[in-house]
């Protein structure tokens, strides 16, 4: 049934696979109107628990640097009663349309697994067999990947973020109001992207799968990779080393990993020549 529906997908002309990308496309879409509409009604959750979460004070990340700098003896700014900033919409529609796109973008997450089985249905039949079955979990595993980015982010990166950002003053005559936008902004892009450089292993997978990466390769850029990280959380964390190191290593325990999944893959890739090779042996 499947080498069937191998070579009907093969036979298919650009047009057919058009049509059929169109309506994979559709039915993600579809999956995340739907959860977005449900976001839409859980209102009161969605902002004053997850969006404006991470302003308050008693946030956990907070409480945890809090906790493990009065262990230790320190002063910490994460002690403090709570964030110097107000939140303001300057636009007529600005809390309407900040409500729309943030169903939008919590469709998009809770449904990624979905738009990852529609993404895998439309390129699955076009790989050989033995594709198919190393991939298996595929879909499993880059969600999971996925949602633990989410975590990172919205538990670590975000909140690091927020609290930088809004203590951070130039000048004592200027006051910290933020439009609701900016600071959605920056939460959404702090999640997302943790979201998808969790996906780092996956992606050196396949393209370790299709020859362009190899693991000399990632070993070679390796230093400037860690050089680029600690950037990277310096900017994005408060001016403290324990706030850095604390977001710089989930990224380099990844590009680790990723080094191992494209050892692996070669040497599967290296086993199955060499049995071809002793096939074609017997054969001659």
């Amino acid at each position: 049934m499947t080498k069937k529906n191998t070579i009907a997908h093969n036979e298919m002309s650009f047009l057919d696979h058009l049509e059929e990308l169109r309506w994979h496309l559709i039915r993600s879409t579809v999956a995340i109107v739907i959860i977005a509409s449900v976001a839409f009604l859980m209102r009161g959750f969605i902002f004053d628990t997850v969006i404006f979460g991470p302003k308050r004070m008693d946030f956990p990340t907070y409480r945890v640097f809090c906790n493990i700098a009065t262990f230790f003896g320190f002063d910490s700014v994460f002690c403090a009663d709570e964030l110097p900033f107000t939140i303001q919409s300057r636009l007529m529609a600005g809390q309407f349309s900040a409500h729309i796109w943030t169903s939008i973008w919590a469709g998009f997450i809770v449904g990624f697994p979905y738009v990852l089985y529609e993404v895998w249905k439309f390129i699955g039949p076009g790989l050989h067999e033995n594709e198919r079955k190393n991939s298996r979990g595929f879909i499993f595993i880059a969600s999971l990947l996925f949602f633990m980015g989410v975590l990172f982010g919205y538990y670590v990166v975000a909140p690091l973020s927020i609290k930088f950002l809004g203590t951070y003053v130039v000048s004592a005559e200027v006051t910290n109001e933020f439009d609701l936008s900016s600071y959605i902004s920056t939460l959404r892009t702090s999640v997302i992207a943790c979201g998808l450089i969790f996906e780092l292993p996956i992606i050196v997978y396949f393209l370790t799968k299709v020859g362009l990466v190899t693991p000399e390769i990632l070993k070679k850029y390796r230093k400037i990779s860690l050089v680029m990280v600690l950037i990277l959380s310096a900017v994005i964390t408060p001016p403290d080393i324990t706030s850095q190191i604390v977001v710089s290593i989930p990224i380099l325990v990844l590009y680790q990993v990723s080094i191992y999944i494209s050892k692996m893959v070669l040497k599967k890739e290296a086993k199955k020549e060499a049995k071809l090779a002793a096939a074609r042996a017997k054969k001659s």
